[in-house]
């Protein structure tokens, strides 16, 4: 059985949530909480929600069915990030000029299976 679980607009940049995106890619459930839980980056605990919500939506696949699933053997198949809208803002500068400022923002895709 596989589950999926879709985060987007997170108002962190793409490259800051692949540093973290990077160590878990592969491993089990499990063991990618236990990173997550001392990683201490900011989108440690995003993408920690965004993977107990993909095996909530697995659970939850299951119950429908009527059939078991053991949640803990299942395994991280697909992680990316991709990359979001980018707010346009802008920053007054000397002479008259404005410096343009990109405020970026990821979208987060999980899929377990097992």
């Amino acid at each position: 059985m596989e589950a999926r679980a879709i985060t987007r607009f997170v108002r962190l940049s793409p490259q800051k949530v692949r540093l973290v995106v990077d160590q878990i890619r592969g491993k089990g459930v499990e063991e990618a909480l236990n990173i997550l839980k001392f990683v201490p980056k900011r989108s440690a605990d995003i993408i920690a929600k965004t993977l107990r919500t993909a095996v909530a939506n697995a659970e939850n696949a299951a119950a429908e069915k009527r059939e078991r699933i053991d949640t803990d053997g299942m395994r991280i198949t697909r992680i990316e990030v991709g990359e979001g809208i980018k707010l346009r803002r802008f920053q007054p500068s000397c002479r008259g000029r404005a410096l343009p400022i990109r405020k970026r923002s990821s979208h987060i895709y999980l899929e377990i299976g097992g």
